[in-house]
């Protein structure tokens, strides 16, 4: 720590003894002080990320023991997450997305079959590596972990049609260590209909997910509204006992036409429900021009490697991709994740907001500034330069998902 970081430390300015009204103003530092400051607030303050795909790109890469295939206790060459560049960004609890892909919902008992191997993927992470993770499935559990220095892996079940359709199942889920469940994801399924799905199956929830909607609240299962329909979101919000969770949307201000971002309308009623939205990194969930930037490097690319009889594992290819991709770089930056969050705090305040990356899940898309775990404080630096509070920073980053988990597990069990 510089001496001037010292110097706030010693007057109880950066931790938690803080005394009230004494907040620094951040937007007098420099660049370099925010971020020295934001990476000392990222290694002191638990944060939790929403939704990270870590257990399906495993299940892709192959998780074993050995090295050669895919060890993310160490630092690794490609995605988005590993333990080494967790710990240097100062993400402490990651949800991992339990992710079901929505061609298994037409073979009966595949989605479900998926969702035991991830979270078996997942416990075995935490159990070959006991001194970097931990499972975590409340609140307690993961201040317990922070404590302890290791990272915390509670799971969220990314697509309800793992319930299948047995309402059963979601006491069973949350036997196995579920903590949210995204009632849809790409297509419509028996629960309801999914903001990427144009068929409207259900105008909303079905019966069924009436159903599992009550039964979630019941056992202590957060209700995921991000991938639904507009629809859908409006009526788990009126079914709903307990607040609910977007664990990885962003909002629909920025990209127009995009349903499976929320608009102005639904992040107000998940305010008003006590929800929490947060917010996804990825590149066309933040900046509509993406899409088009993005579309037209890799027009070019395809059309380059064709005329020069290159193949992309080439390495003259590779050399000319990254060249031209960095001169004609497409991709937002961590400002424009930060537009989002004013967004939705200029809209229902900062208690209503997270950060749910999609980290290894959005491929290539993510921001410059952003593009893993590692660089969390580059996002924390530039919500300090905007003028957030350090305890505004601490509700973003834990305290606002805390607050709707304890909840559920409180209504939970009041039920028993």
């Amino acid at each position: 720590m510089n001496k001037y970081l010292s110097l706030i430390a010693a007057a109880g300015l950066l931790f938690s003894c803080e005394p009230k009204n004494s907040e620094i103003d951040y937007t007098q530092l420099s660049d370099a002080e925010r971020l020295e400051l934001a990476q000392e607030i990222a290694q002191s303050t638990i944060m939790v990320d929403g939704h990270v795909d870590l257990p399906y790109r495993m299940k892709v890469g192959g998780f074993t023991l050995q090295r050669e295939i895919l060890d993310v206790s160490v630092r690794t060459p490609d995605g988005n997450f590993d333990y080494p560049r967790s710990k240097e960004g100062g993400l402490d609890a990651p949800f991992m997305s339990i992710y079901i892909p929505a061609g298994n919902q037409a073979i009966p008992g595949a989605s479900k079959a998926l969702a035991d191997s991830l979270i078996l993927m997942t416990e075995r992470l935490a159990n070959t590596f006991p001194d970097k993770f931990a499972m975590a499935y409340s609140p307690a559990d993961v201040e317990a972990n922070f404590e302890k220095g290791l990272i915390s892996l509670p799971m969220g079940m990314e697509n309800g049609s793992g319930l299948e359709d047995d309402l059963a199942n979601v006491e069973y889920f949350h036997k196995r260590g579920i903590r949210y469940i995204t009632l849809t994801h790409g297509k419509d399924n028996l629960i309801g209909d999914a903001s990427y799905d144009t068929t409207g199956t259900h105008g909303g929830l079905s019966e069924y997910g009436e159903k599992v909607v009550a039964e979630m609240n019941r056992v202590g299962i957060m209700v995921d509204l991000s991938h639904v329909s507009d629809n859908t979101f409006r009526d788990a919000l009126a079914i709903t006992k307990v607040p609910v969770i977007a664990s990885h949307s962003s909002a629909r201000k920025f990209t127009p036409g995009f349903e499976r971002n929320m608009s102005d309308e639904l992040i107000t009623a998940m305010a008003e429900n006590g929800g929490v939205m947060m917010i996804n990194f990825g590149g066309t969930f933040i900046d509509s021009a993406y899409a088009a930037g993005s579309s037209k490097v890799r027009e070019h690319l395809v059309n380059y490697m064709v005329d020069n009889g290159l193949s992309r594992s080439d390495s003259a290819f590779r050399a000319y991709a990254a060249e031209y991709s960095a001169a004609n770089n497409p991709f937002p930056t961590v400002q424009r994740v930060a537009d989002h969050i004013d967004h939705v705090v200029s809209l229902v305040g900062i208690d209503h907001v997270g950060f749910g990356s999609d980290f290894d899940g959005v491929g290539d898309s993510l921001p410059t500034g952003l593009k893993d775990v590692s660089m969390f404080p580059n996002l924390i630096a530039e919500l300090l330069k905007r003028g957030y509070s350090k305890e505004d920073i601490e509700k973003i980053c834990y305290k606002n998902i805390f607050r709707v988990w304890k909840a559920v597990e409180d209504y939970a069990a009041s039920q028993r």
